[in-house]
């Protein structure tokens, strides 16, 4: 599936928990270099964004330097959601049902402010650089006989040829049946409990903004392995 001299790390969805992200790549630091690999790719599958308590952390850690490391960043539906907010090219309620407050409280922009007062805010807040730093994620990445993209494919439709909203949104026609996309397709979007591996498709969406856990494929030679961190939450007492 790859060149026994690369190894793939594919991080899922993070959704502003940008501690357990740390701890996450200082797991793939420690992984890469057990390894006899000398070429090594990090791909961040989507979702910094919403529902967390960092989301501006969490996207100011994915423009750190990874010496050493290829690099891809993809768009997640959240990220999506959030440029429409910015853009005002879409009702705001989808994105503040879903997680939009909490990432524009990371920003220091007030909930009780109106729609576009939170607007001015944020936009100010990103600067020139985290707004494009947002228009340039990716809708998807290939390695080898990898195919990655946040939420997955539509089947029936080439590689190629896919659109950007299934790229992003696309769920019960991906998961619904096995087929053959042409790469084995690495996702998130999906909540699962543990990662999904199967022929076509492997899945490392662990909802760790429900269950404080984290996980990245780890895609060496022919090899398939995971890593998954969990995260101590502490609430404050009364």
């Amino acid at each position: 599936m790859l060149p026994d001299d690369t190894v793939i790390y594919a991080v899922g969805d993070v959704h502003g928990y940008a501690d357990i992200l740390d701890t996450m790549h200082a797991r793939i630091r420690a992984d890469a270099e057990k390894r006899d690999a000398k070429r090594r790719v990090l791909v961040h599958l989507g979702d910094y964004v919403d529902r967390g308590p960092d989301s501006k952390g969490v996207l100011e850690r994915l423009t750190r330097d990874w010496p050493g490391f290829e690099r891809a960043d993809l768009m997640g539906n959240h990220e999506a959601l959030m440029i429409d907010f910015i853009d005002d090219t879409r009702e705001p309620d989808l994105w503040f049902r879903n997680g939009g407050l909490e990432t524009m409280e990371s920003y220091g922009v007030a909930r009780n402010l109106s729609p576009a007062e939170q607007r001015a805010g944020l936009t100010a807040a990103l600067g020139e650089a985290g707004l494009a730093q947002l228009r340039a994620l990716k809708s998807h990445h290939r390695v080898g006989g990898y195919f990655f993209a946040h939420a997955g494919v539509r089947p029936g439709v080439p590689l190629d040829a896919q659109s950007p909203l299934d790229l992003m949104w696309i769920r019960d026609a991906f998961l619904a049946e096995e087929f053959d996309p042409g790469a084995v397709v690495v996702h998130g979007h999906t909540i699962f409990k543990e990662p999904q591996d199967f022929r076509h498709r492997i899945g490392v969406d662990l909802g760790v903004y429900r269950h404080f856990r984290l996980a990245a494929a780890v895609l060496h030679g022919g090899d398939r392995e995971f890593l998954i961190v969990e995260g101590v939450v502490r609430q404050a007492r009364s």
